[in-house]
């Protein structure tokens, strides 16, 4: 099942090439704040199943097409991102550390924007704002200490998700916080119609330049492996997000280009990118430029 809000916040799931409402189904108001009836859903899938394969039956919808899709999870209390956790991705940036002994860090849900959404790079003269393609993972069920054994128990979902980070050398956190520097979707895909989550392919293209290609199986903390370090720290909570790191590839995006990624049985998303006029600090005023290893 996949998982949407759409126009303004109305939830939905997609089924075939129509949007089926059901904020009813689950209590909620596009009005509503905070906009948690996502996680609501999540946290009571099972119960409100039945309801939604019924109504996905009998409703007619809307086209797809013609509905405004949004990011698919409003709210998360937290989006947990692990750093360098890609073998060839930490060769190119010189990194001599990877996401197994380096740990993960937080990006603000204010980060987060949807398929329908744009890319705006702050006003930061002297610096690069580059892509990084990541498998979203969702998590359904608050949980702590999970066993890797017991992953599955705990993931709801999938979805993708673009990283988006101002080059440079200060704090991490600060340089990928920037309102819609997270966006992810098109939707949400239940963890059920992903039969393999360590073997799917990932692409990523600027305008029609394929610039990032991988595959889960490459990863060098594995989804278990994340989920596990991540429920050993905190608290996970149902719709919170864990974002697995980006593989080799990664590249500057400028105003005019667009954005896409496709995961294999997960979905695709295209963003344009806008320069925008907000964003300056004095953090970033000196410049800073990223030479970045190319595999021959």
């Amino acid at each position: 099942m996949k998982i949407v809000t759409f126009d303004g916040g109305r939830i939905g799931v997609v089924s075939q090439d129509r949007v089926i409402d059901i904020s009813d189904l689950v209590d909620f108001s596009a009005e509503e704040w905070p906009p948690v009836g996502v996680n609501r859903l999540i946290k009571d899938f099972e119960r409100f199943r039945p309801q939604i394969e019924d109504r996905c039956q009998t409703a007619e919808g809307q086209l797809l097409a013609d509905v405004t899709l949004g990011t698919p999870i409003p709210w998360p209390s937290k989006i947990v991102a692990y750093p360098v956790n890609y073998h060839d991705h930490g060769h190119e940036m010189g990194a001599s550390y990877r996401a197994n002994h380096q740990g993960f860090f937080l990006k603000p849900p204010s980060s987060l924007c949807g398929p329908s959404d744009v890319i705006e790079l702050p006003d930061v003269p002297g610096r690069e704002v580059h892509h990084e393609s990541e498998l979203g993972i969702i998590i359904g069920r608050t949980c702590r200490d999970v066993a890797r054994e017991d992953w599955q128990n705990y993931v709801f979902g999938y979805t993708c998700l673009l990283d988006m980070v101002v080059r440079g050398k200060e704090e991490r956190v600060f340089r990928k916080a920037y309102d819609s520097f997270c966006p992810i979707g098109p939707w949400v895909v239940t963890a059920d119609e992903v039969v393999d989550p360590a073997n799917l392919n990932m692409r990523l293209w600027v305008n029609e330049e394929l610039r990032q290609e991988a595959n889960t199986r490459d990863l060098v903390l594995d989804i278990p492996g994340m989920v596990e370090m991540a429920s050993a720290v905190m608290t996970l909570y149902p719709g919170d997000i864990i974002a697995t790191g980006t593989p080799a590839g990664v590249g500057p995006v400028h105003d005019g280009d667009t954005v896409r990624i496709s995961i294999d049985h997960v979905g695709e998303m295209s963003l344009p990118v806008i320069q925008g006029t907000r964003g300056s600090t004095s953090v970033f005023v000196e410049p800073y430029q990223l030479h970045i290893a190319k595999e021959k």
